[in-house]
Order: C-alpha cells, then sequence, then structure tokens
C-alpha cells in the first residue's frame, strides 16, 4: 500500500496529481482519444506554480503503472475501463 509522508503537502502527492490528470483527461475526451503529452503537461502546469514536470512525469508512471492510461508515441489515453462508470454491483 501506498502511504504518503504525514507532513507531505497532498496537493503535491503523486496519487492525488494522478487523479486531476484523469479528471482532465476525462474533459477532453469526448474530443479525441489521445493527447499530445505537451497539452497535457501545459495543463497541469497552469492550475498551480508549485508543480513541476517532474511531478507529471512520476503521476503519469504511476498512472501508466496501475494500468489507468495507455501510450502511443508521444500520446497518451485513458483505457477503456476508466471511462465506464463502475458500481457496487458489477
Amino acid at each position: 500500500m501506498i502511504i504518503p509522508h504525514p507532513e507531505s503537502d497532498m496537493r503535491l502527492n503523486v496519487m492525488v496529481l494522478g487523479s486531476e490528470i484523469i479528471k482532465s483527461l476525462k474533459s477532453k475526451s469526448k474530443e479525441e482519444k489521445y493527447f499530445l503529452v505537451e497539452t497535457v503537461l501545459s495543463d497541469f502546469l497552469e492550475k498551480d506554480n508549485r508543480r513541476t514536470p517532474d511531478l507529471f512525469i512520476y503521476s503519469l508512471l504511476f498512472l501508466y503503472m496501475i494500468g489507468l492510461i495507455d501510450h502511443k508515441g508521444y500520446k497518451i489515453k485513458l483505457t477503456p475501463h476508466v471511462l465506464e462508470q463502475s458500481t457496487l454491483f458489477n
């Protein structure tokens, strides 16, 4: 289990930033399937001036390791099961 440090800022945690990347990709997923990493990075950096490209890469690696995003060249997309709403009875 991944447990963040108790004194760390949760707004800069890799898991929290990963969830914000997922929200950003979900809001754009109606237009396209794959997105350039650069456009997602620019959206990511605009939201908070304390965010760095390193935090973005670590968050992407976290999302890729747990199977929530897929890549094709320099483009990324959400995996299909992330777009579906899951319920307790599925």
